[in-house]
């Protein structure tokens, strides 16, 4: 195995435990609605817990189907959308210390442990040798 793959494949890991972690956050939602008496406020708490099931779907999906082999468009898809999971977390309810520090910090840092090693996956598979595609800058066809 490369070291561009185990990067890769490293960083798919992180992004399935993180996924992992999410389902346990998203039942923690679930049961907080649960608790709250039929209201907006409870319909809200249900539909976070069911965004974050669903994110947590989509970094564990990708990060096996994709992340793993080290694919560019599986970089991207979970780059943005794990991100866009964490980063309201981290600044509504770590920063603000609703949270405990631990465990709250164990999602983002999964989160920048796959971005890193997939990041650098994906860089050491650039850097060693360039995909030829069925374009080419020469006088055959395209």
């Amino acid at each position: 195995m490369n070291k561009d793959t185990a990067l890769a494949r490293l960083g798919a890991l992180c992004y399935v435990f993180w996924g992992l972690v999410h389902y346990n956050a998203a039942y923690g939602l679930f049961q907080l609605a649960a608790t709250v008496p039929a209201s907006m406020t409870r319909g809200r708490l249900q539909q976070d817990g069911f965004y974050l099931a669903a994110l947590a779907t989509i970094g564990i999906v990708v990060g096996v189907w994709l992340n793993w082999r080290n694919d560019r468009v599986g970089f991207w898809l979970n780059a943005v959308a794990i991100s866009v999971g964490d980063i309201p977390f981290v600044l509504f309810v770590l920063l603000p210390g609703y949270l405990p520090s631990w465990p709250g910090v164990l999602g983002p840092a999964l989160w920048i442990a796959g971005l890193s090693f997939t990041a650098l996956g994906r860089a050491l598979d650039s850097a060693v040798e360039p995909k030829t595609g069925s374009l080419r800058c020469s006088s055959h066809a395209i």
